[in-house]
C-alpha cells in the first residue's frame, strides 16, 4: 500500500512508519516534527517564525498538495493536523479526501471528543479536565475547553471523525471517548515503540535510585508534571543518600533519549490511566514508570500477567508514597525493570502494532 501519515504526536507516525516500511509499504511522513522536538519526517511542514508565518505555511502546502494524491490510505495524526487555522484545513482535508482512497483520523492527544467526554459525560475518574464529578478549573484545563468547545476546531474535528473510513486510538482514554460517537469505525491499536537491538541486559537492585522527569514547554501544570517534580524532590530531600534527580526541560528528542538513559524510573503523566510514548521507550530500556498505569490499561491490551508500571492517583501524596517506597525497597527494581520491557515487547513493538494498522487499513476496504 501506499500510506500517507499527516502530522505527529510524540513520534507515532514516525515510529509507524518505520514498521509500515519493514512490512513493504510505501510511507511519506509530513510533519513539523511535533515542534522543538524535532523527530523525523519526510517532508517539513513546520510553521515558518513571525507575522506571516502561517501565509507562507499555508501556500507551502497548497504547492505540496498535488504531491499527496494517489494514497491507499491517508492518515492524520489530530484534526488539527497541520500548524494553520482550522478554518483553512477544511479545504485541504476535503482535497485529501477528494484525491486519495481511505482517510484515518487518530484519536491521539487533545481534541474535541476529548474535551468534551472529560468535560461533560465524565467517562475516566479523573482525566486532563475532571477529578471524579468535579471539573479542573486551572487556567491551561480552562483554556483547552475555551479552544476546542463551540469553535470551529469542534467543526472540524465533528467534520473529519464523521467523514473518516476509521479512527485509530492510541490510549485507553482516547478509546473511550471515541467508541460511544463511532463505535464500528473506532479502533485501539497501542502505541508503536522500535525497542532496542540490544538484549535486555540484567538487573541489579541500584544503591542510588536514578529518577528521571521530562518537563515540557509550558505544559508542567497541565499534565501535572509540577506535582510530581515536587513529590521527587521531596523524596530525595529526605532520603538524599538513596536517591538522584535528572531533569530533561524542553530538549529535542535526541537529546531527550540520551538524558533518559542511565535512569531507573522515569516519572510521567499524572492524570493519565495509561503510558504514552515517552515512558514506553523508557520502559522498552528498563526504565520504570510511574503515572498511568490503571486496571482498564491492562485489560483494554489483554495483559494478565505483568504488572511493571507503578501506578499513582492524581495527587501529591501518591506520588510521594510510591517513590518513596520504591527507594526504599529497591529490591524491588530489577523484576519490575525486566517486566517493564517484556511489557512493551508483548504490546507496542512497533512491528507488532504496524501489523494491526494494516489489519485495519485493510479492513476499510472490504
Amino acid at each position: 500500500m501506499r500510506i500517507l501519515l499527516i502530522g505527529e504526536y510524540s513520534n507515532v507516525h514516525a515510529t509507524l512508519a518505520k514498521g509500515l516500511r519493514t512490512l513493504g509499504h510505501e510511507v511519506t511522513v509530513v510533519s513539523n516534527g511535533d515542534f522543538w522536538k524535532n523527530y523525523p519526517r519526510d517532508i517539513d511542514v513546520a510553521r515558518p517564525e513571525g507575522r506571516l508565518g502561517g501565509v507562507r505555511l499555508l501556500l507551502k502546502v497548497w504547492s505540496l498538495l498535488p504531491r499527496l494524491r494517489g494514497y491507499d490510505v491517508v492518515q492524520l495524526i489530530n484534526p488539527m493536523f497541520l500548524e494553520l487555522k482550522a478554518e483553512r484545513l477544511f479545504l485541504i482535508y476535503r482535497y485529501l479526501r477528494r484525491h486519495n482512497n481511505h482517510m484515518v483520523l487518530c484519536a491521539m492527544g487533545m481534541d474535541y471528543y476529548w474535551v468534551s467526554e472529560c468535560t461533560f459525560n465524565k467517562p475516566l475518574r479523573y482525566s486532563d479536565f475532571n477529578f471524579g464529578p468535579n471539573l479542573r478549573t486551572d487556567e491551561p484545563a480552562v483554556r483547552e475547553q475555551r479552544d476546542w468547545l463551540g469553535t470551529p476546531k469542534e467543526q472540524l474535528n465533528r467534520m473529519i471523525a464523521g467523514n473518516c473510513d476509521g479512527i485509530a486510538a492510541g490510549l485507553y482514554e482516547d478509546y473511550v471517548c471515541y467508541a460511544p460517537h463511532f463505535n464500528q469505525k473506532t479502533r485501539f491499536i497501542p502505541l508503536p515503540i522500535d525497542l532496542p537491538s540490544a538484549s535486555a541486559p540484567s538487573f541489579e537492585a541500584p544503591q542510588k535510585v536514578r529518577i528521571f522527569i521530562g518537563i515540557s514547554k509550558n505544559r508542567s501544570q497541565y499534565k501535572g508534571t509540577d506535582i510530581m517534580l515536587r513529590a521527587a524532590e521531596d523524596v530525595i530531600r529526605k532520603h538524599p543518600d538513596s536517591a538522584i534527580l535528572m531533569k530533561a526541560e524542553g530538549v529535542p528528542f535526541g537529546e531527550y533519549k540520551k538524558m533518559m538513559d542511565g535512569a531507573d524510573v522515569i516519572l510521567d503523566q499524572l492524570y493519565s490511566y495509561t503510558p504514552s510514548m515517552n515512558p514506553l521507550l523508557a520502559m522498552s530500556k528498563g526504565i520504570i514508570c510511574v503515572g498511568g498505569g490503571e486496571p482498564e490499561n491492562y485489560e483494554i491490551l489483554g495483559e494478565h500477567e505483568l504488572r511493571p508500571i507503578i501506578n499513582v492517583e492524581p495527587n501529591y501524596d501518591s506520588v510521594f508514597q510510591q517513590l518513596e517506597q520504591l527507594v526504599l525497597h529497591p529490591e524491588r527494581i530489577p523484576e519490575l525493570k525486566r517486566q517493564s520491557i517484556e511489557y512493551v515487547k508483548r504490546h507496542h513493538d512497533h512491528l507488532k502494532v504496524a501489523r494491526q494498522y494494516e489489519t485495519f487499513y485493510l479492513s476499510m476496504g472490504k
